[in-house]
């Protein structure tokens, strides 16, 4: 299926990669005990000067493999980065050893670079060095590919992370001096149609999937919602109107700039429109985050977002997060406040995981636009 919706026999050029839902670095860490402040999530594309620990990733993580014979991975799908980056043997850090690592000893395809780069997330941050190998992505062959391997991961964040890596699936002008796999295999012919979609499942179960090269019609209904992209660095679109429970607002009046981004599990907004809507939904924040009464979710209002001129309604069973500790629910609203960047023009609101597992979404590098319709 091209991403412009016409049917086309490409099985060859097309890929799809079944993703695992995980739970985000900052859930796993509270079911030990430990609470990771509540900063901004944008902070991932910030540098270290700014950073702090949000742990704001979200994990629908799928297999990708490195070197002849192929080192098999799991790596996060991330549309809010661009680099692709696993551990290595170069890393002897506690986040390293809980993975695996690529051994370049292993691989007869591998060849050195005297690149180094640095990475940071909300999540956790890392150092590294570039080499180049084959990358194997389904059916998908990607010889001499720039990847970066890890050599520091300092601090805790990333050890309960279920990935091994990150492959970064926004533009190149967010790469730095590294190509993204994704042009590698535009540039190189290896998918027909340039565009990458993603399923996202609520449930835990298997189902959540990124596809390369196609669109697939059953996993959504009705049709494609097409909104031009304006900044091609990260996926950053323009939302017309934000709603609470249908009601208009002046929010978004001269449209919203925001990125979409499936490495992030929340919605993400400016801190005035959180305070509002916080206050609205009689939030407060404590150490365990935004929480609300389990038994009230259902009296909680509909936030809608408005795109390309269709309405996009996110329900409070889709942003309250529900987990156990000691077989006792607690419930948590997954929407948190974004600060303004002297610094980085970065977009105020972030449509994730919450957003996205509502609807399909494509990613359409031939025409630089992002695609929406309701999953199923």
């Amino acid at each position: 299926v091209k991403c412009r919706g016409q049917i086309s026999l490409c099985a060859p050029c097309a890929v799809l990669v079944p993703l695992i839902k995980g739970k985000s670095i900052r859930e796993a860490m509270r079911e030990k005990g430990v609470f990771l402040p509540y900063v901004n999530a944008a902070l991932k594309y910030q540098p270290p000067a700014v950073l702090a620990a949000s742990g704001a990733t979200a994990f629908y993580y799928g297999a990708l493999s490195i070197g002849s014979p192929p080192q098999s991975f799991m790596v996060l799908f991330d549309t809010g980065s661009a680099n692709l980056w696993v551990d290595s043997v170069y890393c002897n850090d506690k986040a390293c050893n809980t993975h695996k690592k690529f051994d370049p000893k292993r691989s007869s395809t591998y060849t050195s670079s005297y690149g180094r780069f640095s990475m940071w997330y909300g999540a956790g941050d890392m150092d590294g060095i570039y080499g180049y190998d084959t990358v194997t992505l389904g059916s998908i062959v990607v010889p001499q590919q720039e990847v970066g391997l890890s050599v520091t991961e300092p601090g805790d964040n990333f050890v309960v992370a279920k990935f091994d890596g990150i492959l970064g699936l926004a533009y190149p002008s967010d790469a730095g001096d590294q190509r993204p796999l994704m042009d590698t295999m535009m540039q190189e012919g290896l998918i027909q149609y340039n565009c990458v979609a993603f399923y996202l499942s609520r449930s835990d179960r298997a189902g959540s999937e990124v596809s390369f090269g196609e669109v697939d019609y059953s996993k959504f209904r009705g049709q494609l919602t097409w909104t031009p992209v304006t900044r091609q660095k990260w996926w950053q679109i323009s939302v017309q109107s934000f709603k609470i429970n249908n009601q208009p607002s002046s929010w978004c009046s001269q449209g919203c700039e925001t990125m979409v981004d499936t490495g992030n599990p929340a919605i993400f907004m400016p801190n005035s429109v959180h305070q509002y809507t916080m206050n609205l939904l009689k939030v407060q924040p404590t150490q365990d985050g935004y929480m609300v009464d389990c038994s009230q979710i259902n009296s909680l209002p509909t936030l809608t977002f408005t795109i390309g001129g269709v309405d996009f309604p996110v329900p409070p069973s889709a942003y309250v997060e529900t987990t156990y500790r000691g077989g006792s629910p607690s419930c948590s609203v997954a929407l948190y406040p974004t600060q303004p960047s002297a610094a980085h023009d970065l977009p105020l609101w972030i449509l994730g995981d919450v957003f996205l597992q509502e609807y399909y979404s494509v990613f359409d590098r031939t025409y630089n636009r992002v695609g929406f319709a309701p999953a199923v």
